[in-house]
């Protein structure tokens, strides 16, 4: 060896005992692992220690493998930490010995090895590590098998890690070797070189890297030659490959479409499961493929994929077991985004502006088969609609009433899953269906009354269209004793479909609010820790559903003694207040004036969380090696409750802003980098803007640029809710908004503008156009030709409320100013005039005035002529209601 090891002795036993530390680290306490990372960080003051590491790694082969390979784990987070601050010559001896023993004969050696390669790579070393590439590709070629496999897989490492950076010029594009390198082992007689060839091919299909897409027939065609391999890992590769040619290069698959479908339905039933997923991956993707219906109109995929949704495994009652804390998955809150409500009654909850999307609450690791099939069914009944029910039918009807529960338990999935798709031609069974799913809550094995929920839930929508006494009265009373259910799973499933339910019925549900409160409120003391987090979400939906109607002394003394409980137990630091402050939110909205006696504790500890949070930031930013970046979603939960409570208690909350600093912490947290809070920060601010402005308007000259300047669409949420405080503000502020009419309006005629806008966004920007032209028409009507379009096709399916009102008061306004800038798109302002459903006289009276000021002014003959294009029920509706 170049170096010399002087203390290796000492050191090696340090890393044994660290090794042994790590191995008993589940049983003992945590000053095991402090100390052992104590002596970590003392052994890396010494240069030499890492040459330590990849020799006991690589060369010490007296020494059991999981040391070595934790030794070259240890060396792997130092290069992920500290690999700027290697000598050169430990950098250069580390590098040469990774390449010398990549075929070391232990797999977990290799393994760890490739490890290490691909992170020493991910440091910026591909462009300065120029041997690396040709000399791992070389090595493809070694009789060796060890050797082989070795460099393949620190291949696959590299690939999977450097995608993007492999298809560009900084390192002369190595994929165009690379690439027909791996082609050439698609046919290696090992199936574990070959697996490893298609997963770095894979790698590059959905960047379409131009080397594959020169030898894409070729790759295609090896694909083929290897469908039908012994391996099942090979088998998965291969389908994973198809699945993303499906999205990337659909116009090379077509002509083989048919086998291709054929060779999926045999996977889809494959004997391993992981094979048997990534098939039906296949179905998920197609369906978003234009020629999904032609190319499945004959094959019958429906019975295959049916056939997976079948159970594994039963556990009965559990509800005294305590959850572990692997059972309960990370919360990310979301932030609190303003929403217009729309004719039909609801707000626009189809539509997600959230910049992040989670829409499912499974994470990751609980997608598997059955869940996938259920989904394939999902996408492929929005494909088919009501033409996938012939086929479908008389399979369900089988699975429905079987005997055996694993069957009927996969066939009341199957219903649930075509819901969506099939509604319409499921209604006329489910007269008959409804009453059997609820029947099913009953049944005696958890999974069928978890999974009965579930489908239950989709199909809310058409229960609460019917007859309260019908369906309405029964499911209720069943899913709310199976919210007591001794079963966690099936408290979990039916404590999200109640949630479901609630938010269909809305109101529907006052007559039963007593019952229904008696139920969650008992589950407090039953639920363990995961379902009580589903619970908070229940509870909040019902508050958010009912509103004003939970405003009863009786509902209250049940309902509020068993939160202010759960929120005295629990920390500031603990992350259970996430889901308990969101819930909070929602009944301090919905109490109003009933929430006045426990207002003053929960507002105070709202500006305590943010204030640590915003405190911790600051320390942070200061000096992060002496503290942790603060977790920003207590501020955020405690900027949505304090927005609750803002927007349910009025102008009661005018003391409580009164006696804090609440104004100040608002403006940081306006300024903050993470969109997420700001989004929550303007939110705040509109609703303290409706109930207390006197102690906002000191602030305002402070606030506009800053909220000028989040007037980008970019971050949608955020632009969002700083659009309508904007809008709340121009309210209050009247003629004195007109010195930052500048500053806001050319960024919200941009917006307004802007194609593939999300329509909460567009509505919320048209508002406070609105309302900026209402207060200060003389600087905002010389601009009306620029968005008068756009403004009236936003908000003409707004429902009739007092947004919408000072909006169009506005537009009428501006409209006296600028008559010229609505002449081209008045056919435009009639229909959003025509949307109104019953504006209030004054505001009808504006509109009677410019409709015949028009009319009047280019003549009955011109009139006839212009009202032509009008479809036939704007024309009745403008007839009807203005004359005209």
């Amino acid at each position: 060896l170049k170096y010399e090891f002087k203390p290796f002795i000492w050191v090696y036993f340090q890393l044994f005992c660290f090794h042994k530390n790590m191995k008993c680290e589940k049983y003992d306490n945590n000053n095991k692992c402090f100390l052992s990372s104590k002596k970590l960080e003392q052994l890396n003051q010494f240069p030499d220690f890492n040459n330590y590491l990849i020799f006991v790694l690589t060369s010490l082969k007296s020494e059991d493998e999981p040391t070595r390979s934790l030794s070259g784990l240890i060396l792997k987070n130092n290069v992920k930490a500290h690999y700027q601050n290697f000598p050169p010559a430990v950098a250069d001896f580390i590098k040469r010995e990774c390449l010398n023993n990549i075929g070391d004969p232990s797999p977990l050696i290799r393994a760890t090895i490739g490890i290490l390669i691909t992170t020493i790579a991910s440091k910026g070393e591909l462009q300065t590590w120029p041997e690396l590439l040709p000399q791992l590709c070389n090595l493809l070629n070694s009789e060796d098998y060890n050797t082989c496999e070795g460099s393949f897989g620190a291949l696959q490492k590299i690939c999977e890690d450097s995608s993007e950076l492999l298809d560009s010029d900084a390192l002369n594009r190595p994929l165009n070797i690379m690439i027909p390198k791996f082609l050439q082992f698609f046919k290696h007689c090992s199936p574990k070189i070959r697996s490893h060839a298609i997963a770095c091919v894979n790698q590059f299909i959905i960047g379409r890297a131009q080397a594959l897409m020169d030898n894409i027939d070729t790759f295609i065609e090896s694909l083929f030659a290897l469908a039908g391999d012994e391996d099942c890992e090979v088998r998965k590769n291969v389908c994973r490959a198809l699945v993303m040619l499906l999205e990337v290069r659909i116009d090379r698959l077509i002509p083989h479409m048919h086998s291709i479908i054929q060779y999926m339905l045999q996977r889809t039933q494959d004997a391993d499961e992981n094979v048997a997923l990534e098939a039906c991956e296949f179905w998920l993707t197609l369906a978003e493929q234009p020629i999904c219906k032609e190319a499945l109109e004959r094959v019958n995929v429906n019975a295959a994929v049916v056939s997976l949704s079948v159970s594994q495994g039963d556990v009965e009652e559990d509800d005294n077991v305590p959850d572990s804390e692997q059972d309960i998955k990370p919360r990310f809150h979301k932030s609190r985004t303003v929403t217009l409500q729309h004719e039909g009654g609801e707000g626009e909850e189809g539509e997600d502006i959230d910049d992040d999307e989670d829409d499912d609450d499974d994470t990751l690791s609980d997608w598997n088969l059955r869940k996938c099939s259920a989904a394939a069914l999902d996408v492929l009944a929005n494909v088919f609609r009501d033409d996938l029910l012939p086929h479908l039918l008389p399979l369900l009807k089988g699975l429905l009433f079987h005997p055996d529960w694993v069957i009927k338990e996969s066939g009341i999935l199957v219903l649930g899953a075509i819901a969506e798709g099939c509604m319409q031609g499921m209604v006329q069974y489910l007269p008959e269906l409804i009453p059997h799913l609820i029947q099913c809550l009953c049944d005696k094995k958890a999974l069928v009354r978890s999974i009965a929920c579930w489908t239950l839930s989709r199909y809310a929508h058409w229960v609460v269209s019917q007859p309260p006494d019908a369906h309405l009265k029964p499911l209720m009373t069943e899913l709310l004793k199976r919210i007591l259910d001794g079963n966690k799973r099936v408290q979990e499933a039916a404590c999200s479909a109640f949630a479901t339910l609630e938010e269909e019925a809305c109101t529907e549900l006052v007559p039963y609010l007593s019952f229904i409160l008696d139920t969650l409120v008992f589950a407090f003391g039953k639920y363990q820790h995961k379902n009580l987090l589903i619970l908070y979400d229940a509870i909040g939906t019902l508050a958010d559903s009912v509103g004003h109607h939970l405003n009863q002394p009786e509902y209250i003394q049940k309902l509020m003694p068993p939160l202010i409980q759960k929120w005295n137990e629990l920390k500031d630091e603990d992350k259970d207040l996430f889901p308990l402050l969101e819930c909070l939110s929602s009944v301090a909205t919905a109490l109003q004036s009933g929430f006045l006696p426990y207002c003053e504790p929960v507002y105070q500890r709202c500006v305590t969380l943010v204030q640590k949070t915003l405190a911790q930031a600051m320390m942070y930013s200061q000096q992060p090696d002496q503290y942790e970046a603060p977790d920003k979603d207590f501020m955020i939960v405690a900027l949505d409750l304090l927005s609750g409570l803002a927007e349910g208690l009025g102008g009661h909350v005018d003391q409580l802003v009164a006696r804090s600093n609440i104004m100040t912490l608002l403006f940081q947290c306006m300024q903050d980098t993470m969109p997420e809070v700001r989004q929550s920060s303007f939110a705040l601010l509109g609703d303290l803007t409706k109930a207390c402005f006197p102690h906002v308007k000191p602030c305002i000259a402070e606030f506009m640029p800053i909220l000028g300047t989040n007037l980008n669409p970019e971050f949608i949420s955020v632009c969002n809710n700083a659009t309508w405080a904007i809008g709340e503000i121009c309210m209050q502020m009247g003629v004195e908004m007109q010195p930052y009419v500048a500053l806001v309006l050319p960024h919200l005629v941009e917006i307004i503008n802007r194609p593939n806008t999300p329509k909460t966004l567009l509505e919320n920007t048209a508002i406070t156009i609105g309302r900026l032209g209402y207060v200060c028409p003389q600087e905002v009507a010389p601009m009306l030709q620029q968005f008068i379009r756009p403004w009236c096709t936003s908000l003409r399916n707004i429902r009739d409320n007092e947004e919408k009102d000072s909006a169009f008061r506005g537009i009428c306004v501006m409209i006296g100013v600028n008559p010229g800038g609505v002449v081209q798109d008045f056919i435009f302002f009639c229909d959003a005039v025509a949307s109104w459903v019953s504006p209030k006289d004054d505001l009808r009276d504006m509109f009677y005035k410019i409709l015949h000021g028009f009319k009047d002014q280019v003549g009955e003959e011109n009139w006839q002529q212009f009202s032509e294009q009008f479809p036939p029920i704007l024309k009745e509706r403008l007839s009807a209601c203005y004359g005209v």
